[in-house]
């Protein structure tokens, strides 16, 4: 597997999976660097912030020829990281993208949704009401972006190789089985 691809609920310590798995495997994480890059590839710099602003309280709305523009530079981007290899990609439908290339393992972090909330109340010292709020608007936010860019349920077990529940898995154990899918896999390709 040349990529590892994470598609992850906000609370699910997805992000934290994501550093440790590169780290483990001395991959390099890639996210918000592909929407800049993406965005300006588009010639578009505030598409960055549209696609960083998952609530919505930005108020940015992007033409439509700006949004294809963005999404065509974006793919762009995700492949060419895939191909240099050695790369976690986390979010922005890497998984999707991807979908096509058998060297990328693709992996979804969930997590109960009481959990969820309860994880992003203390990270970001909030109430559990505004993390509640919070949660909810990014499950929307990445649905709608799944459904209207790609024509399918984000949820769908079957986009991914692996999904992992962090309500019963602490990140070290998800790791452990990320790292031990990805040397199954490269074995497999060898």
């Amino acid at each position: 597997m040349a990529a590892i691809t994470i598609s992850r609920q906000l609370g699910s310590q997805g992000e934290a999976v994501a550093h440790a798995v590169a780290h483990r495997l001395g991959y390099r994480v890639v996210y918000r660097e592909l929407i800049n890059q993406a965005a300006q590839r588009a010639g578009a710099p505030e598409m960055a912030l549209a696609f960083l602003d998952v609530l919505g309280l930005l108020n940015i709305h992007p033409s439509a020829h700006q949004v294809q523009a963005y999404q065509q530079a974006l793919h762009q981007s995700i492949e060419e990281w895939a191909a240099q290899g050695q790369v976690v990609i986390l979010g922005r439908a890497g998984c999707l993208w991807l979908k096509e290339r058998s060297d990328v393992l693709h992996v979804r972090i969930v997590a109960p949704f009481h959990q969820r909330i309860e994880r992003v109340a203390q990270q970001e010292a909030i109430s559990l009401q505004a993390a509640q709020a919070q949660v909810e608007a990014s499950d929307r936010g990445r649905q709608a972006y799944v459904q209207q860019y790609h024509q399918t349920d984000w949820a769908d077990p079957q986009l991914y190789d692996l999904v992992l529940n962090t309500g019963r898995l602490t990140v070290d154990s998800a790791v452990a089985l990320i790292c031990l899918a990805q040397s199954q896999s490269l074995a497999m390709s060898a």
